[in-house]
């Protein structure tokens, strides 16, 4: 296993009826592959739930090795009682990231030859024992100790400093690898008067837990910033790094407002291989896109309403989960929106609540991502999904007049899915071709006007 200290800036601040028509507005399909954040390398995952001035944070990581070379060090925009920490479930948050996950859904054409008749659904309403020696040795460096407690399995610090020197030198004599240029960053926050949470495994306590795998920590606080703290992150990462941040609010969507948040290309109809391929396909179409907005962009994966999903890459999040990632407004109807009237292919998730997620994704360096992500929550409730469709072919050898018209359809649909494919990954179109196994349409040979050339035709 490779040993690494894991040193994060992750942010602290955070939130029936049936009736036939000619044509279905909603989008149902079969949903049948999803691209979570497993199929990405060095991936994070931060989840907050943000109203008004208050936030949950939950963080969860990828951390691989020893436990007792784990540590993270984290702004935090104000005191912390041991009461504002806890220890979350990853099982979760892995249910939110498969909930938000872009997804890969297909549809069967119907027999050109009898076509049928349409529906809709209406839509219902190791840190040690601080020793006062140890302390003492803080305050000749102008660190304080603020507070120290043992939750779950992580021993926890708040630490305060007057300079990034003194601090730089506390945390490297107490077992924290810093990486190069870390001192100029702490001294930033310094400036900003904010303080530190800093977090080691408790080996003892996480045996007696029985727990083989580090649980995601969570802090509940009170700020007016809401932002997230990540060029700690750039400092010792080994090339780009994958962030995903889940945001829970009342009102709508979550957009950054120093970076351009863009929303990925969806709804797209590709090559049917590429259900094989979804996680290569994934991967490729969202490097394609991090290059065309020159690396600084952050992207926007999904934003819906909880109370219902379609396609369904897993179930909406029931109250008691919800509850447990932070969201303290969940049974508290009162100035809740409703969601916007649409049809709607599926009744609301028993026990979902009335919460909008927003998943954004940002790939993320010192060059490209200088400044912490800074956010705001918008009124815009208007549902997206990164979905990409897969139209199987009718393959009957029914015969009528409307057949002819839809195979010649089926075959510009074709070309057209394969030149989408190019265009958002960057694969080569003529090998996309031939994994389709489109063959190049027979042109008639040019006839020289003799008068037999149409005797048998």
């Amino acid at each position: 296993m490779i040993k690494r200290t894991l040193i994060l800036a992750i942010a602290i601040i955070v939130l029936y009826g049936l009736i036939p028509i000619k044509s279905v507005l909603a989008f149902c399909g079969f949903y049948v592959a999803k691209a979570d954040t497993n199929i990405f390398n060095q991936a994070s995952k931060v989840v907050l739930v943000r109203d008004g001035d208050r936030t949950v944070l939950t963080m969860a990581n990828d951390f691989k090795g020893d436990p007792k070379e784990f540590a993270i060090v984290i702004p935090v925009p104000t005191f912390l009682e041991k009461g504002q920490i806890h220890i979350g479930e990853s099982a979760i948050v892995d249910h939110l990231d498969a909930y938000t996950s872009p997804r890969l859904v297909e549809y069967f054409d119907p027999n050109p030859c009898s076509p049928p008749v349409m529906y809709e659904m209406a839509m219902p309403a190791p840190m040690v024992r601080k020793s006062d020696a140890i302390k003492q040795r803080a305050n000749q460096l102008g660190v304080k100790i603020e507070a120290e407690y043992t939750v779950g399995e992580y021993d926890i610090l708040i630490l305060s400093a007057k300079e990034s020197d003194g601090l730089t030198v506390w945390l490297k004599e107490n077992g924290y690898k810093l990486p190069n240029g870390a001192k100029e960053v702490l001294g930033s926050y310094i400036k900003q008067q904010m303080r530190f949470f800093v977090a080691k495994v408790n080996l003892e306590e996480q045996s007696k837990l029985g727990f083989k795998y580090l649980r995601p920590l969570q802090v509940a606080f009170e700020s007016p910033k809401f932002m997230l703290p990540i060029r700690l992150g750039t400092l010792n990462a080994n090339g780009d790094q994958e962030l995903f941040i889940f945001t829970l609010t009342k009102k709508g969507r979550v957009e950054t407002t120093n970076y351009r948040t863009v929303k990925l290309p969806e709804g797209m109809d590709i090559p049917i291989f590429v259900k094989d391929e979804f996680p290569s396909f994934y991967q490729a179409m969202f490097t394609e896109q991090v290059k065309r907005e020159n690396g600084n962009a952050v992207f926007m994966e999904y934003a819906w309403d909880m109370n219902w999903c379609d396609p369904c890459a897993a179930d909406p999040l029931t109250q008691e989960e919800l509850k447990k990632l932070g969201v303290f407004w969940v049974g508290d109807q009162t100035n809740i929106p409703s969601p916007p009237v649409m049809r709607q292919p599926r009744p609301p998730m028993p026990g979902a609540s009335e919460v909008f997620v927003t998943r954004l994704h940002v790939r993320y360096n010192l060059d490209h991502f200088p400044e912490d992500l800074m956010f705001q929550e918008t009124a815009d409730r208007t549902n997206f999904q990164g979905r990409y469709v897969l139209r199987h072919a009718y393959k009957g050898s029914d015969s009528c007049p409307a057949m002819e018209t839809y195979r010649k359809q089926v075959r510009e649909r074709q070309e057209k899915e394969a030149t989408t494919l190019a265009n958002l990954t960057g694969w080569d179109v003529n090998e996309i071709r031939s994994k389709m196994k489109i063959e190049p349409e027979k042109t008639p040979n040019p006839k020289s006007g003799k008068w037999w050339e149409n005797v048998w035709e």
